[in-house]
């Protein structure tokens, strides 16, 4: 069977097959290191040499285990599509016939996981966090960024224990089986995560059946077969259905959540998979906000007779969503609303001034991304949800990038030289997250006030 060496050959060489496969050399090179490909490349692979399926299956992947090799004290599994198999233990709900698969990323923040898990910017994904005490703070009503649970597992290094928390309600895994949602313990998150650093987000299927019994091979088979996030909307499947309005402001202590009774400014956001404390910032800083599907057009936008448009996070590929926000966003620009997006938005924005948007080899996700404000110089540490970003070099005349990212020098922001819009890559609402960039909710609303006095 080929090995990596002789599938790089067969495409050409290390150029070559970055080329074709859309990744860079480095990627092709981190290839050779780890001795595998991953799984999403695999369709560029097979039409470039005429390999089949199997033949990367057994030439760059461990055999799968049998459901007798099952390690000692393992009730659950997370099997790779290129065959890896992490055992672990299992919480939260039972998997049954419909098995969670999704693409499998991780996620380096230190705090906020309940916050993590219902952002809805995780639809599609399984969750490795790399902080290892998950659960030690338990779950609560207050600390959720939407109403389900958009992510479709979680994977942690240490077995989840009795929250210690003045704040918990519930413990984690009770939260989780209420939520039908499935969680694996005792795996090397580590490895995992170099795996996914190296070689990319690869499509995985957790399995935590009630009977003990693995069906690796058809695991990995239904892994496989996952046809990845990249042409995937995404938006449609967690936005509201229909029009809402939004007063609840910020978390405050003692007194908690508040209510907007003055609002100066009226805000349409729309909803491509919104986080409650978004819509609460937009809130305190003295906004009415009405909340609207993701699919509205610009005359239903315009239709509120709204003073500025918010364009929200979400999961998915944007040229996908695109397909529909991209004429409502251009005829939000076209009567001059002020807009500002974020996230999804963000990309959504630049694909509708023109530009064009990749997928990323490893993402954004975590508490602590350094992002450069090119304006004033400053380093902002930001909270991050993406495994896609805006190509820089494809933005037109009238529109100038406004960040960038330190980890990877990605776009992080841009403005518009002649409408009043701007938008950032990352989450400046920071649920969970610093709130350094708290302020570009006032930014937003300086900008309205410019346009309506």
């Amino acid at each position: 069977m080929p090995n990596v060496d002789d599938i790089i050959d067969r495409l050409g060489g290390a150029d070559a097959a970055a080329r074709l496969t859309g990744v860079s050399t480095e990627a092709v090179r981190k290839w050779r290191q780890s001795g595998s490909i991953p799984s999403r490349h695999w369709a560029a692979v097979i039409a470039a040499t005429g390999l089949a399926l199997a033949d990367l299956q057994s030439g760059l992947a461990p055999e799968p285990a049998e459901p007798s090799d099952v390690p000692g004290g393992a009730t659950a599994a997370l099997v790779l599509a290129d065959g890896a198999v992490f055992w672990g233990r299992g919480f939260g709900a039972h998997t049954g016939a419909d098995t969670p698969v999704g693409e499998v990323c991780f996620n380096t923040g230190m705090t906020g996981y309940q916050e993590t898990l219902t952002d809805p910017s995780y639809a599609g994904q399984i969750i490795t966090f790399t902080f290892p005490h998950i659960g030690n703070v338990g779950a609560n009503p207050e600390d959720i960024e939407a109403g389900t649970v958009a992510a479709r597992g979680l994977v942690v290094k240490q077995d989840v224990t009795d929250p210690s928390n003045w704040r918990a309600a519930q413990g984690l895994d009770a939260w989780l089986k209420a939520r039908s949602i499935t969680g694996i313990s005792g795996v090397d998150t580590r490895a995992l995560t170099v795996r996914i650093r190296d070689g990319g987000a690869p499509s995985g299927v957790l399995a935590f059946p009630a009977n003990g019994r693995f069906d690796i091979p058809a695991l990995q088979a239904q892994a496989v077969a996952w046809p990845g996030l990249e042409g995937m909307d995404l938006a449609k499947e967690v936005s509201c259905r229909q029009t809402y309005h939004w007063d609840e402001t910020v978390w405050a202590w003692p007194t908690g959540t508040g209510r907007q009774d003055s609002p100066r400014h009226h805000v349409v956001a729309v909803d491509y998979g919104a986080k409650r404390n978004i819509l609460r910032c937009l809130a305190a800083a003295g906004c009415r906000v009405t909340v609207v599907p993701a699919t509205a057009t610009a005359e239903e936008i315009l239709g509120h007779a709204p003073d500025g448009v918010f364009l929200s996070n979400g999961p998915g590929d944007p040229a996908a969503t695109g397909a529909y926000a991209v004429p409502a966003i251009r005829g939000v620009l076209d009567a001059g609303i002020p807009l500002f997006g974020i996230c999804l938005g963000h990309q959504l924005l630049g694909l509708a001034l023109g530009a064009r948007t990749y997928k990323l080899d490893r993402g954004h996700r975590g508490a602590n991304q350094p992002v450069k404000d090119l304006a004033t110089g400053k380093v902002e540490i930001t909270s991050q949800n993406h495994g896609f970003a805006v190509d820089d070099k494809t933005l037109p005349a009238n529109a100038r990038v406004t960040h960038v990212s330190l980890f990877d020098g990605s776009n992080e922001g841009l403005a518009c030289i002649d409408k009043p819009a701007f938008s950032v890559q990352y989450h400046p609402e920071a649920s969970p997250g610093p709130s350094d960039s708290h302020h570009l909710f006032h930014r937003f609303v300086r900008l309205i006030e410019s346009r309506t006095s």
